[in-house]
């Protein structure tokens, strides 16, 4: 289970995330469609518009695959997460996106792994979901 301060950092990043969702400019898409090759260029996008809170580690637009590094928020310090985004079609599709959530907490100084709700990656899913729809909806349009 996810502690509440952890919690209420992930859903002030998720509600953010809301606040961006609103149109999006038909060039990025066009640049993300140009340098993406095999996967969806609207979850490629969405996936990175909805969890820029996060630093980018490792992106591999080819391979569909976002390795986030941890952050720590204010509201929580002693606990930090991680994400990885896992693109798997080149179709805008419910089951084209799969968000893994990572969280560790510090222990006298040592961080260590800790358990995160099993929603939360499916909650970011289906955040980047509308965003990609939102995408695409604003370039047809």
């Amino acid at each position: 289970m996810m502690k509440p301060t952890l919690a209420a950092a992930f859903a002030a990043m998720i509600a953010i995330t809301g606040c961006q969702s609103g149109g999006g400019s038909k060039s990025a898409v066009r640049s993300a469609t140009e340098s993406v090759g095999a996967v969806n260029p609207y979850l490629w996008r969405a996936s990175l518009d909805t969890l820029a809170a996060l630093p980018v580690s490792s992106a591999d637009a080819i391979g569909g695959l976002i390795i986030y590094d941890w952050k720590s928020f204010e509201t929580a310090p002693d606990e930090r997460i991680k994400a990885t985004v896992y693109i798997l079609d080149s179709r805008l599709r419910a089951d084209g996106v799969k968000v893994s959530v990572y969280r560790q907490v510090n222990t006298d100084g040592a961080w260590t792994d800790a358990g995160v709700d099993t929603d939360t990656g499916q909650q970011l899913e289906n955040k980047i979901l509308e965003r990609a729809r939102l995408l695409k909806a604003s370039e047809i349009g």
